[in-house]
């Protein structure tokens, strides 16, 4: 399922269905069932209660080791929020990372687009391939790079999963020279999500408030933020 279709199922279930039998863990396991492939069930269901004993060992373990539907898209993000990152791209900008890289959709895309951009991609999983740019590993809450090092800095689809939520936007404020790039989910919190989220943003204030960058954008594109904010 592309994207769009996912974030039109979400509202319908979230929106629409009684918060009691939405977040009923009877009602919600088929659901839990078909999307983690019937396995680990009772340990993904309980996830957003046991992520925040995780160890950095544990957390990159449980992502690594993921098998769900999910894994089928070629990206997490819909059409409308890359078209909104590859038209705001800094003209003169010569390098960019997306940070949580994921297969690099992105950054091919970007790479047809703006083929003189120097591109990273940092990622808690291992590169899948031989990519077009350049790929690092690591954790978010200590980026290795230099303040300022990036001209512009993508970060989609990957501040919902962050535990320490504050630390790591500061990291990605700290590497960026010109523009920060991120896009997230418009969503509503509930317990059980198909989707690993510990951080949830209904209302476009929850998001720009966390940012702190006061020359900003933020628009709701077909149920996605994508914010850009220019340091």
């Amino acid at each position: 399922m592309n994207r769009k279709l996912t974030n039109t199922i979400r509202f319908f279930m979230d929106e629409l269905i009684p918060p009691l039998i939405r977040d009923s863990k009877w009602f919600m396991y088929p659901f839990f069932y078909f999307a983690y492939r019937g396995r680990k069930i009772s340990e993904v269901m309980k996830f957003k209660s046991n992520v925040y004993s995780f160890s950095e060992q544990d957390y990159d373990n449980f992502y690594n080791n993921l098998n769900t539907i999910s894994r089928n898209r070629v990206t997490d993000l819909n059409q409308s929020c890359v078209s909104f990152i590859l038209n705001k791209i800094d003209k003169n900008a010569t390098n960019l990372i997306d940070i949580g890289s994921g297969r690099g959709y992105l950054l091919k895309t970007i790479k047809q687009i703006h083929p003189n951009l120097d591109l990273y991609g940092f990622d808690i999983k291992n590169p899948e391939g031989d990519e077009p740019y350049k790929c690092i590993k690591g954790n978010i809450e200590k980026l290795p790079f230099k303040d300022r090092e990036f001209d512009v800095v993508t970060c989609c689809h990957t501040v919902e999963h962050l535990i320490n939520l504050e630390l790591c936007i500061s990291e990605l404020k700290r590497i960026t020279k010109k523009q920060l790039f991120i896009v997230t989910p418009k969503q509503r919190f509930f317990y059980y999500t198909l989707d690993e989220h510990v951080n949830f943003f209904p209302y476009k204030e929850k998001l720009t408030s966390v940012i702190k960058i006061d020359n900003n954008i933020c628009l709701n594109l077909d149920g996605d933020w994508a914010y850009l904010g220019t340091i």
